[in-house]
């Protein structure tokens, strides 16, 4: 199959990229520069310009590109550029396939259990509603951008991504160098569930997704069985044989992240109970194989 992808780059992008051209698939890359390769196409979610020309072929796209909830403190600066990465890139590449002759017959559009917002200690699947705040509200506007391609019959799947365990990247590669060092331990009073899925599964869940015909709407990309931070904390030091006697309360954290850190010492505990009824198997169901897979 022919595959267009939007944040090849990033995490998930790059490992994506990899599985699939491993099995032989044409994977095209949207990037927002002029192409210096003949697998890139040009894209600018701000003008919302996509080169469906070079786009013509393709089955499928798997849209992963947004500005990094974790990388900056939360000013409304980046809120808005958090926002616009998602909502415009979002509605510029649903507009672009539905207007095509021949539109892919599948997007996968990425998104996240921050839908949700805090659901403290309840087992929540699909059927939940929207939480509030900034979080879930960017979420809900970031899917309802893909209604172009909804309404042009193209099949769209929402993966509504949670923590994603790697070695590097993402939310585990800024833990794992602090737990080697013997410096990890709980964020606030670890009472808070952490919603997992090992990088390889992630990758997996996604090829299923593009694979399963029936799939449409959210589905939520977690392991079966979240955790707590105390757990993941206690699994941390276990598989990197350090100590894991510091804890960071709460008002340090609030203070060193401001706004994020509420998505920090918020609880979810998230299952992905339309992965498991498609017929999903995790290679990494429990956070002490993910950790060790990465």
């Amino acid at each position: 199959m022919r595959i267009a992808i939007t944040g090849s780059t990033g995490l998930i992008g790059t490992a994506l990229v990899r599985s699939l051209r491993a099995e032989g698939h044409d994977v095209v890359r949207l990037v927002r520069r002029a192409p210096s390769a003949a697998d890139e196409v040009r894209w600018d979610p701000r003008s919302q310009e996509v080169d469906t020309a070079g786009l013509a072929g393709c089955g499928a796209v798997v849209h992963l590109a947004g500005a990094g909830v974790g990388d900056h403190r939360w000013t409304a600066a980046y809120k808005q550029e958090l926002r616009d990465s998602r909502v415009l890139g979002t509605r510029a590449l649903a507009s672009a396939l539905a207007a095509m002759d021949a539109p892919p017959g599948v997007l996968v559009c990425g998104s996240a259990i921050g839908y949700y917002g805090d659901t403290g200690d309840r087992r929540t699947d699909e059927s939940a509603p929207a939480g509030r705040g900034f979080l879930p509200e960017l979420c809900v506007a970031w899917e309802d951008a893909a209604k172009p391609a909804q309404d042009a019959g193209i099949r769209t799947v929402f993966a509504r991504t949670g923590l994603v365990v790697a070695r590097s990247g993402g939310a585990w590669g800024r833990l794992f160098p602090l737990f080697r060092l013997g410096l990890g331990g709980r964020l606030g009073d670890g009472s808070q569930y952490w919603s997992f899925i090992s990088l390889a599964d992630h990758i997996s869940a996604l090829r299923h997704l593009l694979d399963t015909g029936e799939l449409t709407g959210p589905v939520n990309l977690t392991a079966p069985e979240p955790v707590t931070n105390r757990e993941v904390t206690a699994v941390m030091g276990h598989v990197l044989r350090r100590p894991t006697l510091f804890t960071v309360p709460a008002p340090v954290l609030r203070a060193a992240l401001g706004e994020f850190a509420g998505d920090v010492l918020g609880s979810q505990r998230i299952v992905p109970q339309r992965l498991l009824e498609s017929g999903f198997t995790f290679a990494h169901p429990r956070i002490i194989e993910a950790v060790r897979a990465a």
